[in-house]
């Protein structure tokens, strides 16, 4: 299995799609869960699309494969640097920032942005 397969990217993209799930409900303001939920639309889009893999896909190597999660990118790595703020419970922005950085390791070449 390479090092940034498929199946760990899936697990890696859940992990986050469960953190940002945690830091919608717990925002206060309507602007911070817009924030949250176009991030959650963009994993679950790309999520959507990992599923319909073969599993004997998994162990390729991951790239990202919707635009949604593509155009996403940046405001992920907009809230890496906000989480505190965007964020209300420590416990969630400290969650989230390893989550993101995860997510970064993940994409790494891929994306010059995160």
């Amino acid at each position: 299995m390479s090092n940034n397969s498929i199946a760990k990217a899936i697990r890696i993209l859940e992990g986050l799609l469960r953190g940002l799930d945690q830091a919608y409900w717990e925002a206060n303001s309507l602007d911070r869960k817009d924030f949250f939920y176009d991030l959650i639309s963009a994993l679950h889009a790309e999520l959507s699309e990992l599923g319909k893999l073969s599993v004997q896909d998994h162990d390729l190597e991951y790239e990202p494969v919707t635009e949604e999660f593509r155009a996403a990118r940046p405001k992920l790595s907009r809230l890496r640097k906000l989480v505190d703020d965007f964020a209300l419970r420590s416990t969630t922005a400290l969650s989230l920032e390893g989550l993101i950085d995860e997510t970064r390791v993940l994409l790494g070449r891929h994306s010059p942005v995160l």
